[in-house]
């Protein structure tokens, strides 16, 4: 089957692009280098497609008891406007996906999903739905994403895109009227840096992409960077160190998991989990060498395999090579010794902090 292409795939192509295939659609990797592009949203400011992504709204009068039975996260008595940061779990607490809900009204919520999840979570999502009384609708086709990252990025859209942004805090969320449509802006980012993304129809996103690309005071991204910037930070991808093996307690993301809500779906595996404690916890591990850990390297203690990378690079901003990886919680205290299997040589590591470059989120 042909893969999916974003409104802003042709823009691509006429960059220069190198396009790869990710979560059934063909994405740019990179444009002018994965190192250069990395740099410029840590020291300036990148320009992200994020046009894959997801959109799901669910509205009504049980719009908020809805979200809060399917959400991990908090979502009653919140003010409008506020974006949460969560996963939505099978009842034995593994991961459907991990997701943002933003607030936009009272009853009125938008959830931005993973790519690759978009069908199986709205196949879920629907089964859920039974008994509520909810207008829950598939947004995905309709929405284009972009996402503007970096130290530069509020007055890159205050500036370049004449978007108002700059009373948003962290983790909130408005919608504007531009171009005779209504355009949801949000300030999350999934870089460790400021961010700003925004949410309209395709061509509304099209020409927003336009002044982004002939202004000068920003870089084209691809999902290569992407990674590279979420890594160092220490979040999350599914399908790495999420999944519906990896619970949100594997993770270590309790935080986002509210026990003292009534309920919500797979609230009881995982409070359990908490209490008693689970089998393998993901980790971040430090390597003295220059190796590159990846994907499904084994992870060794003294020779016998406790575990496996999830994720793993020689970071770009620290100069270090590092992984996060699934290993048996016996071996995830810090400071423990441990080795990474790269073909047939082990390099030696040691288990520190997932997160191996400080955020620099405006609060």
């Amino acid at each position: 089957m042909e893969n999916k292409k974003t409104c802003l795939y042709d823009k691509h192509v006429a960059l220069g692009a190198l396009i790869s295939p990710f979560a059934g659609y063909d994405m740019p990797i990179q444009y002018s280098g994965i190192v250069d592009e990395h740099n410029a949203v840590r020291n300036a400011c990148g320009v992200f497609d994020v046009s894959h992504m997801g959109e799901v709204t669910v509205k009504g009068a049980d719009a908020e008891q809805y979200v809060n039975h399917i959400f991990t996260n908090d979502v009653a008595n919140a003010p409008i406007g506020q974006v949460f940061y969560g996963m939505m779990c099978y009842e034995n607490g593994g991961t459907v996906d991990d997701l943002l809900v933003y607030k936009m009204a009272d009853n009125d919520f938008f959830l931005v999903i993973n790519a690759a999840n978009i069908d199986k979570d709205w196949a879920w999502m629907q089964q859920q739905a039974t008994g509520f009384n909810i207008d829950l609708r598939n947004a995905s086709d309709y929405y284009g994403q972009i996402a503007v990252q970096g130290p530069e990025a509020e007055s890159v859209v205050e500036e370049v895109l004449a978007l108002p942004c700059k009373e948003l805090v962290f983790y909130t969320t408005k919608t504007i009227e531009a171009n005779g449509e209504t355009v949801v802006i949000s300030r999350t980012g999934y870089t460790g840096e400021d961010g700003f993304e925004i949410y309209g129809s395709h061509d509304f996103i099209r020409t927003q992409w336009d002044k982004l690309m002939v202004c000068g005071r920003c870089k084209p991204c691809g999902l290569g960077c992407r990674d590279t910037l979420r890594f160092e930070v220490g979040l999350p991808l599914y399908g790495d160190e999420l999944s519906a093996e990896i619970t949100p307690v594997m993770a270590g993301l309790s935080m986002f998991c509210k026990f003292d809500k009534t309920e919500f779906i797979g609230k009881e595996a995982l409070a359990r989990q908490k209490a008693e404690g689970v089998s393998q916890r993901v980790i971040g591990i430090e390597l003295a060498d220059k190796a590159i850990p990846r994907h499904g390297y084994p992870v060794l203690s003294h020779g016998q395999k406790v575990g496996e990378v999830t994720t793993g690079y020689h970071t770009i901003s620290t100069d270090k090579s590092v992984c996060m990886a699934l290993v048996d919680t016996a071996y995830a205290k810090l400071g423990t010794a441990l080795e990474i299997q790269i073909r047939k040589k082990t390099f030696p590591g040691i288990v520190v902090k997932k997160r191996f470059y400080d955020k620099h989120y405006k609060k």
